[in-house]
């Protein structure tokens, strides 16, 4: 982890982690103090295998979840995430790059830091040339939260 990790930054999920999703009840439930609805502005929705990848790009919006990590577990939990997600800093087979980004709470619109993963470079070219966008940046469809 880098100095900046240690910060206890809430999550954004987006796919399999969200709550009803599989790996959810494998790495979340039990781990968290609050989970509510957010957009993230800036990037696309992609369909991946399995498994959404959000892209960066200026135009697009992606529903999803603020997950606050309980402090006790914090490091252990996003480390876990980390794996989970193929996030290994200056490698270029990750799959994911967790970055801090701004994301907006759905309906009061406040505005809150969190870590999100986005596909990593390579992925995201593969994505923009030749990728499914996920229709109204929700998988797996529209959320009723």
């Amino acid at each position: 982890m880098t100095p900046q990790d240690h910060r206890q930054l809430p999550v954004f999920v987006y796919g399999t982690l969200r709550p009803g999703q599989c790996n959810h009840d494998l790495f979340l439930r039990g781990r968290t103090t609050a989970v509510r609805p957010a957009r993230l502005h800036g990037a696309v929705l992609y369909e991946g295998p399995g498994y959404p990848y959000a892209v960066a790009d200026p135009a697009g919006d992606v529903l999803g979840e603020i997950i606050t990590l309980a402090p006790a577990g914090y490091r252990h939990v996003l480390a876990a995430l980390d794996v989970l997600e193929n996030h290994m800093p200056g490698d270029p087979a990750s799959l994911y790059d967790r970055v801090e980004r701004e994301v907006r709470l759905t309906g009061s619109g406040e505005a809150v830091r969190a870590w999100v993963y986005l596909a990593a470079d390579r992925v995201a070219r593969r994505l923009r040339a030749s990728g499914t966008p996920v229709p109204g940046g929700s998988w797996p469809g529209p959320r009723l939260t």
